[in-house]
This record gives C-alpha cells, sequence and structure tokens, in this order.
C-alpha cells in the first residue's frame, strides 16, 4: 500500500525529468554567490588551521602548469585555430600600421606644399 509520502516523491521525479524544466535549485545552489563564497572561505579557513589545506610552491604550479599545456597541444585543431586566429591578428596589425604609415607619409607632404 503506497503512502501519502511515497506517491509525493514519485511525482516530483516524473514531473522534473519529464517536463523538460530544470530542477529547482536547492541547498548551496539556491544561495547566491556572495554567501556560497562566505561558506566556501570558511571551509579554506578551516583547512589551513587544521593543517590539511594544501599549498602550491612554484616547482608544482609550474608542473600543473605545463600538464595543462600539453594536454591543449594534443587536440590539433584547437591548436591550429589558434595559429589562425594568431596569423589574422598579426597580419591585420601589420596592415593597420602600414595605413597609418601612409596616412601620416601623406600628411607630411600635404604640409611641405602650404
Amino acid at each position: 500500500m503506497a503512502t501519502s509520502k511515497d506517491s509525493g516523491k514519485g511525482n516530483a521525479q516524473k514531473s522534473g525529468a519529464g517536463g523538460g524544466q530544470a530542477p529547482a535549485k536547492r541547498g548551496f545552489a539556491a544561495m547566491d554567490q556572495n554567501q556560497q563564497r562566505e561558506i566556501a572561505s570558511k571551509g579554506g579557513q578551516a583547512a589551513h588551521q587544521k593543517g590539511t589545506a594544501h599549498e602550491f610552491d612554484s616547482e608544482e604550479a609550474r608542473r600543473a602548469g605545463q600538464k595543462g599545456g600539453e594536454a591543449v597541444s594534443r587536440n590539433r585543431a584547437h591548436m591550429a585555430d589558434i595559429g589562425r586566429k594568431g596569423g589574422e591578428s598579426r597580419q591585420s596589425a601589420q596592415r593597420a600600421a602600414a595605413a597609418a604609415a601612409a596616412k601620416n607619409a601623406g600628411n607630411r607632404q600635404g604640409d611641405k606644399d602650404t
């Protein structure tokens, strides 16, 4: 025999999954960012006081960054896209500099005539 509690739980799961809407935020997720940061900060302070907090030294941070760079560089399409954007940026900067130089040269010639 199903109780009212059992039927209520089943209905909540069905409506959340089939309704196409995200479930309502509850608990920590429902708090605004400032409240979340305060709570997280307290957790970090407690870990430092307890002595279980981890702090990166410069060598460990360097290795972590290198590892991340290696992971990104394995994606050839991503690296090609980065290179393409860099080339386009450099080319447009060179064109802009050339246009500015030509404009300045034109201004200087105009000044000599007057």
